[in-house]
């Protein structure tokens, strides 16, 4: 591949981007270039590159000639699109970041960028005042937290919002654009994504790319919606779509676990045209990926469209069988097989459960990384360290805030969330025992307690969780062994094969 950047400012459209190596355009934006290729519906896009990031970091703002280059590649996103940024039919875009390396949740994002001092009225007459209201009240929190660095007020009132952050957002949204891009840059330097790098051995000095995304939105009413899926069982493997959809909603909210998702099963209930076009997108990215891949989706008034593809997390056993099955469908040999899991992810992969015979089940949710974890709940991942022993962390959900307290933790167990939320996703990177959408659990972080049923959790008491059944226990629960799967057994062959003695 060529690294050298199509632009020497540094930014490059998607559509250009196929030759270029992910170390400039980042992994986000070589999905992109790869789907657009493939024929799939993708909204245009441009992303600045790693050398620019470089430069935002060491000199603190975009040179000159990245900021036109960003002005003329907003052009061409109005003339793919047909809006007007900033104009009477607005142009939104996102400012997300998009590393080399997949870091999912670690950097920033901010989303439906492009408000002027019209925009929300033009916004309403396209869609209506709520949906008009949702996306103001968005954009000007992600500004708040992300580029200004501040909290937010708590409301869905963008003219709260902007009462608070007088003064401190441009009416301009060119130079919303090129202060956003600049702020996520600086994200790569933030705690969580330092904590991360460090856990992963990704290196410092790589930075990050930026996409910038023409805004599709799930958030347009009933005939809308957003989710991700998996194109194989991140826990176990098999094959077979998994996943999260959202109704009315846009694809951070699945992501963030802040809402109850919906299974993506009924994809094919609600919208079985978009169901049958987003399998077979997956089968092709999957095929043109040569693995599991993570795609995340927006249907805006029942039209599907891409947002992003990426190698997918998993858990040990899935990567074992993933890795068997893809030699059998001819798409890898056994060397790449045998290449794609390490020896601890094979020492793993046979990893014990939750006697099903074990008293005091608390609760069940949905075994979002295999592995029974026991220890003592934890209520903050600023306290993990505080404890002694092993420490299950117990949150409603989790954030990337809480990515220090994870690496620290034995295990997770979130009250809400779904297969693809935040505490999902990266406690199979990680490879820790998690159990998400405990309906049953309420946690009261204000009084740093935690109710299941009638059973009150404070921090120091013992639970134990399976991330494979879901299953919660009080105390320490016994375990049984789990049979080593024919999966296993043969990597473990292929290895006496290829490497004898």
């Amino acid at each position: 591949m060529d690294r050298r950047p199509a632009s020497d400012a540094g930014v490059v459209p998607v559509a250009d981007a196929r030759d270029l190596d992910p170390s400039v355009i980042g992994a986000k934006a070589a999905s992109l270039a790869r789907m657009v290729d493939l024929g799939l519906r993708v909204p245009p896009a441009f992303v600045v590159t790693t050398d620019v990031c470089r430069r935002v970091l060491q000199e603190g703002h975009l040179p000159g000639p990245t900021v036109e280059a960003i002005r003329s590649a907003v052009t061409d996103l109005e003339l793919a699109t047909g809006r007007v940024f900033g104009g009477d039919d607005p142009l939104l875009v996102s400012v997300r970041s998009g590393a080399a390396t997949s870091m999912p949740g670690m950097m920033d994002t901010v989303l439906d960028l492009g408000f002027g001092p019209g925009t929300r009225a033009a916004l309403a007459a396209r869609a209506g005042a709520t949906f008009a209201r949702g996306c103001h009240a968005r954009f000007l929190a992600g500004w708040a937290s992300i580029v200004l660095g501040v909290d937010p007020p708590r409301s869905d009132d963008p003219d709260e919002l902007a009462r608070a952050l007088a003064g401190s957002v441009p009416d301009d949204p060119h130079r919303q654009l090129v202060e956003a891009v600049e702020a996520v840059f600086r994200s790569w330097d933030n705690e969580r994504a330092r904590a991360y790098r460090e856990r992963h051995g990704v290196d410092d000095g790589l930075g990050t790319a930026v996409v910038v995304q023409a805004m599709v939105f799930g958030n347009q009413g009933a005939g809308s919606g957003a989710g991700v899926v998996s194109s194989r069982d991140p826990s176990t493997g098999a094959r077979g779509l998994r996943g999260d959809l959202l109704v009315d909603a846009q694809g951070e909210d699945v992501v963030a676990g802040s809402h109850r998702p919906r299974p993506i099963e009924e994809l094919g209930v609600r919208w079985p045209e978009v169901d049958r076009e987003l399998r077979a997108a997956v089968g092709a990215i999957e095929s043109a990926t040569r693995d599991m891949v993570d795609v995340e989706f927006t249907i805006e008034d029942g039209t599907l469209h891409l947002l992003q593809s990426r190698v997918g997390a998993r858990a040990s056993a899935a990567a074992v069988r993933i890795a068997v099955d893809l030699v059998d469908e001819g798409a890898i040999t056994v060397a790449e097989a045998l290449a794609r899991v390490d020896e601890a992810q094979l020492d793993r992969a046979s990893r014990p459960t939750i006697d099903p015979e074990g008293p005091d089940l608390l609760a069940a949710g949905l075994g979002a990384c295999p592995g029974v974890a026991t220890g003592e709940v934890c209520l903050s991942s600023d306290h993990v360290a505080t404890h002694d022993g092993p420490v299950v962390l117990v949150r409603r959900e989790t954030s990337p805030d809480d990515i220090r307290g994870m690496v620290a933790s034995a295990g997770v167990l979130t009250a809400q969330g779904g297969l693809v939320s935040h505490a999902a996703l990266i406690a199979r990177e990680l490879d820790l025992p998690a159990v998400v959408g405990v309906e049953e659990l309420e946690v009261d972080e204000a009084t740093e307690t935690a109710r299941v049923g009638g059973q009150v959790l404070r921090d120091g008491d013992v639970i134990t969780i399976d991330g494979t059944t879901g299953r919660v226990h009080l105390g320490a629960a016994p375990v049984v062994s789990a049979a080593p799967s024919g999966h296993l057994a043969r990597i473990r062959a292929w290895q006496a094969e290829l490497h004898p003695g």
